[in-house]
This record gives structure tokens, C-alpha cells and sequence, in this order.
């Protein structure tokens, strides 16, 4: 159970309050948001082939590779002292969350719905080893970013991983400070969550690059669903401000 603070004098006019919404809040009343996921039939879906195809296959995982312009990130991280992992973040956030795709996911022999998405983030804590943060996915970028910084704060002192379990968590694993060409078949077949994973920041002329690798289960999703996304990831990241 979740919750989103509003405080507001009652004399307010409704467009008044609709423009507060869009902003962040601080604590006065609380109105509760109920996040849930649920067991879903499959047959009822439009990923009933592709659960009977994929659901049991010994490899059902699939990577796609995508080299993406990064220019206007790097320097919006620059401008504006954001994160540019928690930029990336937002939008692999932002990019999936028009996807209808990405609230449904295979859990051990069940497609289970959500309500919600977030994206995951390794963190290097105070005694040297990692941990795992999934940060809660918002559309506005400020709020996105004050829970980046909350949570992955959080976990760096208490070295303890923080889950959200009644979200659809986007993996993320960002090797900064290697030049690597991909990955391929992370798959335990427990973990069954999409995935992107890059390294360091190529430069091309006066251009910026990351090629990221995308590991998705096929029974969530089709290719044509995850080149869609990586389209999306592009534009987003061409037109964040």
C-alpha cells in the first residue's frame, strides 16, 4: 500500500488542484493507492500462443542489441547535476511504461498482471560489495529522481536489497567503466524479468553512444513489442528536457 501526500487549502478551484497534482507533494492528508498484481488466464490474453510456445521452452529468453545516441543525456546530466544512470533509468521507465507488454510477466508457471512498473539498479554499498534497488517509476522526472536518490541512498548504507514486489521490475546493470559489445543468456530460470545491460560510453565524432543489450521472455512479449521499446528508448532519451 502506497501512498500520495496532497495539501491543499479547500477554498482551491479544481484547476488550481489539477495543476497541483502534477507537482510533488509534501505531507498533509494522505489518500491510499491500492498496487496489485494478479494471477492472470492466459487464454484470456494476447499471449496465449506464446505461453503455450515459450512458457516451457529451456530457453526462452531473447537479446536484442541496439546502439543508442546518448548526446542529449550526457549533457542534460551535465546541465541540470542529474544522475545519468538514474536518467537512463527514467527513460527505460518512461519508454516501457506505453507498452502493455511490460505489466504482464511469467512467474513460475503463471502470467501475472501488475498494476505497476519500476526499474532496478545495482548499487554499490559502504563495505564494498552490491546490492539491488528498484525504484518506483513515475512520470514526472522530479519525482522519479528525489526516490532515486532516497532508495539508492538506502540501500548504500544498510547493504540490504529493496524489492518491490507488487511491481513489474525492469532489470538494469550499467558496467561504466568497461567497453563491452552485449550480453547474452542471463537466464536462471527463476528470474524471468526483462533486462538491459550496457558498459561504457563510446565516442563518435561529436556524438556520445551505449550499445545496450535487451534480454526479454518471449512469452511476455514479441520482438516486434521489443524493438518498439527500443525505438521508444531512443526518441525518449532524444527529447527528455
Amino acid at each position: 500500500m502506497s501512498h500520495i501526500p496532497i495539501c491543499l487549502p479547500l477554498h482551491y478551484n479544481v484547476s488550481f488542484v489539477l495543476s497541483v497534482l502534477k507537482r510533488p507533494f509534501y505531507f498533509c492528508t494522505r489518500i491510499k493507492v491500492t498496487e496489485m498484481k494478479k494471477e492472470i488466464n492466459p487464454e484470456t490474453t494476447t499471449r496465449a500462443y506464446a505461453y503455450k510456445m515459450w512458457m516451457q521452452a529451456p530457453m526462452p529468453m531473447v537479446t536484442f542489441f541496439k546502439t543508442v545516441d546518448v548526446t542529449k543525456l550526457v549533457k542534460t546530466s551535465k546541465k541540470k547535476g542529474l544522475k545519468l544512470n538514474m536518467l537512463m533509468c527514467w527513460c527505460i521507465g518512461k519508454a516501457a511504461s506505453g507498452i502493455k507488454e511490460f505489466y504482464i510477466l511469467p512467474v513460475g508457471d503463471r502470467l501475472v498482471q501488475y498494476d505497476t512498473i519500476a526499474v532496478n539498479t545495482i548499487v554499490a554499498n559502504r563495505i564494498g560489495e552490491i546490492n539491488s534497488c528498484d525504484i518506483p517509476f513515475s512520470e514526472n522526472l522530479i519525482q522519479f529522481n528525489d526516490d532515486y536518490i532516497r532508495l539508492t541512498k538506502q540501500v548504500r548504507e544498510n547493504c540490504e536489497n529493496y524489492d518491490l514486489t507488487e511491481s513489474m521490475v525492469i532489470g538494469t546493470s550499467a558496467l561504466v567503466n568497461y567497453e563491452i559489445d552485449g550480453a547474452v543468456g542471463m537466464y536462471s530460470g527463476i528470474f524471468n524479468n526483462p533486462f538491459l545491460i550496457w558498459g561504457k560510453i563510446k565516442k563518435r565524432f561529436f556524438r556520445k553512444y551505449l550499445t545496450i543489450s535487451f534480454q526479454f521472455h518471449h512469452t511476455q512479449m514479441d520482438g516486434a513489442h521489443a524493438a518498439k521499446f527500443l525505438s521508444r528508448l531512443q526518441e525518449i532519451i532524444e527529447f527528455i528536457r
